[in-house]
């Protein structure tokens, strides 16, 4: 009897892998950067507690695994070190690792979030990219670990990072990295060539802020779309030629949320300002940005919303946390919950569901339903605040709490 459960479980992780591998979650919020994903294998029904497949002490930040060829990595700092990690998935083992010296100073506005890593990696190409606390842009071999280039960009702008640290996570576009390195004062959203670093093209408009960039096609031109220091603007994904921008700014300018993109509607928002949608076109070459609607009632501070089945979720930081639903087409607010649900949460779309993990420790699985907040199950994960994104992978997920990573099966 031992031996036939151990073979199911044997099957049951050799086909949670197939699924892993089917569809990676290889850079933050997925492989379209939307939160929605196939990777994610749901049960039949969902047991009274997920089985913890394993754990591993990775160290500190708040920087979220990715998978990709069924394997983890993660970003994390231990002591004055931000720390590389290579897992098998299946497993949990060391692949490799990799570290650098990164000494750094917290803000003292932003201490309770520690010393970073804040950006989540991005693999491509056969290489991952990270971006650590202090603006260090590096490029590893994801088989083996081996550095390929680095590059910290001290002395070519008033800062290598923003007030609160890098937090803007990488974007590979075939041959490049994408990255908004800089700091407050002056800044460049750069793409470099991902096999050496040399800087192909650079938009120098404006500083970095918290926010991570998309690309999305609008008006059949395709774009690399987001919010830096005091703007919201999408730049050619060709050449990083300045398209359009409408000025945005928050309080202690801290431009955080994920721009989405619904059609041709841009949906952005952060601290206390409204969730807004701007129509972005052009004519005669000439790019016009139009506010089509603002939904006062449930801006977002650092958690980004996703659209599934035709409707928007996402999670506003009014009442202490709240859920919400919105129709994109019309601003139109569908439900909130009550609120106290966290300071911040992770969203995924899977299917019918909804997906979340929170700085309450919990993970949320909900029904995708725009007339409720269906709730199936919720589950304590963790004895700390969980501000990494969970990272699908077949029938489990990988999450990473203040200091540990563990793949969780359900």
């Amino acid at each position: 009897m031992h031996m036939l459960r151990s073979l199911a479980v044997a099957l049951t992780l050799a086909s949670t892998i197939a699924g892993v591998r089917a569809q990676d979650w290889a850079q933050w919020r997925g492989p379209a950067r939307s939160g929605t994903t196939e990777a994610f294998t749901a049960p039949a029904a969902w047991p009274d507690r997920p089985k913890k497949v394993w754990e591993v002490t990775v160290g500190s930040g708040h920087s979220s695994p990715v998978v990709s060829g069924g394997r983890a990595y993660v970003l994390s700092r231990v002591g004055d070190d931000e720390v590389l990690t290579a897992f098998d998935v299946q497993s949990g083992r060391e692949a490799w690792q990799q570290r650098y010296r990164a000494s750094y100073q917290a803000n003292p506005a932003a201490e309770s979030h520690g010393k970073g890593p804040k950006s989540t990696p991005a693999v491509g190409g056969g290489r991952i990219f990270t971006l650590g606390i202090n603006g260090t842009l590096s490029a590893f071999d994801a088989g083996t670990g081996k550095p390929l280039w680095r590059k910290p960009f001290t002395g070519e702008f008033d800062a290598s990072s923003p007030d609160f640290g890098a937090s803007m996570s990488p974007l590979v576009d075939g041959p490049l990295v994408i990255a908004h390195v800089g700091g407050n004062k002056s800044g460049a959203l750069s793409g470099l060539d991902a096999a050496t670093g040399a800087v192909r093209w650079q938009w120098k408009g404006d500083g970095p802020a918290y926010a991570s960039p998309a690309i999305a096609t609008l008006s059949g031109t395709r774009q690399i779309v987001t919010q830096s220091r005091s703007h919201l603007l999408g730049l050619s994904a060709a050449d990083g030629r300045l398209l359009w921008q409408v000025p945005f700014t928050t309080a202690y300018d801290q431009n955080i949320v994920t721009p989405l993109v619904f059609g041709d509607l841009v949906i952005y928002s952060g601290v206390d300002q409204p969730l807004t949608a701007v129509r972005v076109s052009v004519a005669t070459g000439q790019w016009s940005v139009r506010e089509v609607w603002r939904a006062e009632s449930v801006p977002m501070y650092m958690s980004s919303a996703l659209v599934s089945g035709g409707h928007l979720y996402g999670l506003t930081h009014r009442n202490k946390g709240q859920f919400f639903c919105v129709d994109p087409k019309t601003g139109t607010v569908l439900w909130t919950t009550r609120g106290r649900e966290a300071e911040n949460a992770a969203l995924i779309a899977s299917g019918d569901l909804l997906i979340a993990t929170t700085t309450e420790g919990e993970l949320v699985v909900a029904h995708r339903d725009p007339a409720k907040f269906d709730v199936i199950k919720r589950y304590t994960l963790a004895e700390s605040p969980i501000w990494a994104h969970p990272a699908p992978a077949g029938r489990g997920l990988l999450i990473k709490d203040a200091e540990k990573l563990a793949y969780w099966m359900f």
